[in-house]
């Protein structure tokens, strides 16, 4: 009996995955508490958390989650050396930079068009189809949002607009990668600059010089009742942009349809294996049409949001990349809409934190900026190893 006890693995003791969660989150907490509200103005406290951290990382990397323990490990670094910093800099700095509802504000507004543009990378992929081309489909979106809603002067006409000019170019690349197997990146970086061509065309065609008119009817802002009260949620979520509300509830919707739904299962087979799919009765051509399809039309609402529900106009190339930081927030959630989701926050919470930065040395600005963009390469970094594509995807089904 004692010798069992002896040879029995000593990580059955605190699970390691356990334990490297917990340094993950012990290295936000050791930077957390520099910061306000809290303000502990010594860093002492905040390099023993780091260092539990670390030691929880070690623990977990000693139990095969090697991954996730180095994770922590770098929580713990990165949160002790956090502190430290915060500790040496004035307290009205840190206020300016760290308001916590402004910032969960801007993450949210932030992380919208990502989110929608990662809902629709996994519609696409996990049919089987790369789309390569949603930046292209969000940028048509952010255009005939604000053409159509200028148009019918309805951001409502406007978003239906956009889905529409999302789902014309989505069937163009379904076309080309579905029915002419033709090469699925080629055809998706190639609609890319048919977008920018089309939109920067009418755009200069219609609005000239001049640009979109101040007055274009736009998403409206929705209040909820008894939250707008509170303190902190108030400031944060009691008035939210309708569509940052569509694309939460579109994260939910979507995984219940992907993981709990017949329909789903089918889009998930075809994905995984178009063979066997079609020998149950299910149409591999016409599911992958339809999912590429819808896959326009959510990235449409995410250029949509930025043009009639963000800022108010539009400019050529808005998008600005934003496409393919939702083709990476894809790979981040391993396919799924919940880890999709949480690498457009981190995103997002990056993009809000570079903006309000320069507080701090106004001339280290344009450093600044591109700290989401390094976030974003180290955390798909850190990820890909363990993300799982669906089996079929890229690869052109032949019907027989």
């Amino acid at each position: 009996m004692s010798t069992a006890v002896a040879t029995a693995s000593p990580t059955r003791a605190v699970n390691p995955r356990h334990a490297g969660w917990a340094g993950v989150a012990l290295g936000f907490v050791a930077w957390f508490i520099a910061l306000p509200p809290a303000l502990v103005r010594t860093p002492v406290p905040s390099i023993l958390i780091g260092l539990m951290a670390m030691t929880a990382g070690g623990w977990a990397i000693y139990g095969g989650e090697k991954r996730l323990g180095w994770g922590a490990v770098a929580a713990g670094l990165i949160g002790g050396a956090g502190a430290v910093a915060s500790t040496q800099s004035g307290t009205d700095h840190l206020e300016d930079v760290v308001t916590w509802s402004a910032l969960i504000a801007a993450t949210l507004r932030y992380a919208t068009p990502l989110t929608f543009g990662a809902l629709a990378g996994i519609v696409s992929e996990r049919s089987g189809v790369v789309n390569v081309g949603i930046e292209g489909m969000m940028l048509m979106g952010a255009f005939f949002g604000i053409f159509g809603a200028d148009l019918f002067d309805s951001w409502f006409l406007g978003l239906l607009v956009a889905m529409a000019a999302g789902g014309v170019l989505a069937l163009v690349h379904a076309y080309f990668s579905i029915h002419l197997r033709a090469d699925q990146i080629v055809s998706g970086m190639s609609l890319n600059f048919l977008a920018l061509g089309i939109t920067g065309y009418i755009f200069l065609d219609h609005y000239g010089d001049q640009g979109t008119p101040d007055n274009i009817s736009r998403v409206p802002d929705v209040s909820i009742p008894g939250v707008k009260n509170l303190s902190f949620f108030g400031d944060a979520i009691g008035k939210t942009n309708l569509l940052i509300w569509l694309s939460l509830i579109g994260v939910v919707a979507l995984a219940v349809f992907l993981f709990r739904t017949p329909r789903g299962l089918r889009l998930r087979s075809v994905g995984e294996h178009p063979r066997a799919a079609e020998t149950v009765g299910i149409s591999v051509i016409r599911t992958r049409y339809i999912a590429v399809v819808t896959s326009g039309m959510l990235a449409a609402l995410g250029g949509a949001y930025l043009s009639i529900g963000f800022v108010g106009s539009f400019n050529q190339g808005m998008t600005a990349g934003r496409g393919f930081i939702a083709l990476a927030a894809v790979i981040f959630g391993n396919w799924r809409p919940g880890g999709a989701l949480a690498a457009a926050l981190l995103f997002g919470f990056s993009t809000a934190l570079a903006q309000r930065l320069p507080a701090f040395s106004p001339s280290a600005a344009v450093l600044f900026q591109a700290l989401p963009y390094v976030l974003t390469l180290i955390a798909v970094a850190g990820i890909i190893g363990r993300s799982r594509p669906p089996a079929a995807v890229g690869q052109p089904y032949v019907k027989e």
